[in-house]
């Protein structure tokens, strides 16, 4: 049974199940656009300093159908569900489109918007994925300003800086209050199921984000504190999942088989509130700041850096959570994911960290072969008595 308070819970839920009613709603009560935006390093806060509702465009629940025809078959599940989503017509609340990341695949989501709405603005800033060239930034400064144009045409406001570090202030406090979830979960003191603590980012991704932040400090005022963990469950660490939301069933299957999720490194999870924006100095300089730092605090093998690599950084953050196996979240024909995974599983075998690789899809996977394979799992990680990361 869920500690989170019900009421609030049930809001972030509801928007998390419908982002696009919500998106109408908001449009409707405030008279202002509303600007859709991709994966995984879009900085929000330029938008709302806009006067406009920045949401990320999430994965439909709905099966593809005039999207088919659009993308092949072996495009990723989100990207066949946003060309979809575009072409029934889900997508016509957004009065544009931004996107700051590419991967083939989102390239050709984006071009199936382009195709089917040709009225709608698309517009791309490409930030550069070498992180440690001395052009690195400034490239990346070049690209925000350019974001920051394009937003202006759009919403017919200008992005002061005094009117970016007011939102970049008021992202950071939601930031804040998500990981004090995190935290709190890590260390055993508050029951938090997997598949909440998803809603509470992925909400967050759509909502207003003062609005979130008020909801989430109603979940923090309401949320049972306990003196210790239990220790009767395995402690595990969710891993991958860079652009869209794992289905809620495939979540709690993981914990209905024995299993203690206490943290993870997912796009709708640690991955998208890892990193605040400086709050001094220049706001728009800080944005790509911003950018360059999240790949230090969660490294993402779509950046190019010497500084970090991702299995380094999941080896650490298993010391830290004592998570003693870990659950690879791999969505269908999610190439960077593909290509990075033997090094991810060689240095999990290296440690003598148990790992259980789970590919995932739009169309879903069965769910009881899904909790033969978890049960197993856990079982194995039981009878091995796997030592916690040291």
């Amino acid at each position: 049974m869920s500690e989170l308070h019900a009421p609030s819970l049930a809001t972030l839920r509801e928007v998390a199940d419908d982002p696009v009613s919500y998106a109408q709603q908001w449009k409707q009560t405030h008279e202002r656009p509303v600007v859709g935006s991709f994966p995984m390093n879009f900085p929000s806060e330029i938008v709302h300093a806009a006067g406009a509702l920045p949401v990320i465009v999430q994965e439909s629940k709905t099966p593809i159908t005039e999207g088919r025809s659009m993308l092949a078959e072996f495009y990723c599940g989100y990207t066949r569900s946003v060309a979809d989503q575009a072409a029934i017509g889900e997508l016509d609340v957004f009065d544009a489109f931004v996107a700051a990341d590419h991967c083939v695949q989102l390239l050709g989501a984006v071009d199936a918007i382009r195709y089917t709405r040709p009225e709608k603005p698309v517009h791309f800033a490409q930030f550069t994925s070498a992180m440690d060239d001395t052009w690195s930034k400034p490239r990346v400064d070049n690209r925000i300003e350019d974001l920051r144009g394009d937003i202006e045409g759009v919403t017919g406001i200008v992005v002061t800086p005094e009117r970016l570090s007011h939102s970049i202030r008021a992202f950071n406090v939601n930031r804040r209050l998500l990981r004090t979830f995190y935290d709190l979960r890590r260390s055993g003191r508050a029951r938090i199921t997997a598949s909440e603590m998803q809603l509470l980012v992925k909400s967050s991704m759509v909502m207003d984000i003062e609005e979130h932040t008020a909801v989430l400090q109603t979940l923090s005022n309401h949320l049972p504190i306990r003196d210790h963990a239990p220790d009767d469950l395995v402690r595990l660490h969710l891993s991958g999942h860079f652009c869209h939301a794992p289905k809620p069933e495939i979540l709690d299957v993981i914990e209905e088989s024995g299993g203690l999720v206490v943290d993870d490194d997912l796009y709708t999870g640690f991955r998208y509130i890892s990193t605040d924006v400086p709050e001094i100095g220049d706001p728009f300089e800080a944005l790509s700041t911003w950018y360059m730092q999240r790949n230090i605090n969660a490294p993402c093998p779509t950046r190019v850096t010497s500084k970090v690599d991702w299995d380094t950084y999941l080896l650490d953050s298993l010391s830290v959570s004592r998570s003693v196996g870990v659950v690879v979240l791999m969505a269908k024909f999610c190439e960077p994911h593909m290509l990075y995974y033997p090094e991810l599983r060689k240095a999990l075998e290296q440690n003598g960290i148990p790992s259980l690789l789970i590919e995932t899809e739009h169309e879903g996977i069965p769910v009881e072969t899904l909790r033969t394979k978890m049960e197993t799992f856990v079982e194995r990680i039981r009878r091995q008595g796997a030592p916690v990361p040291a």
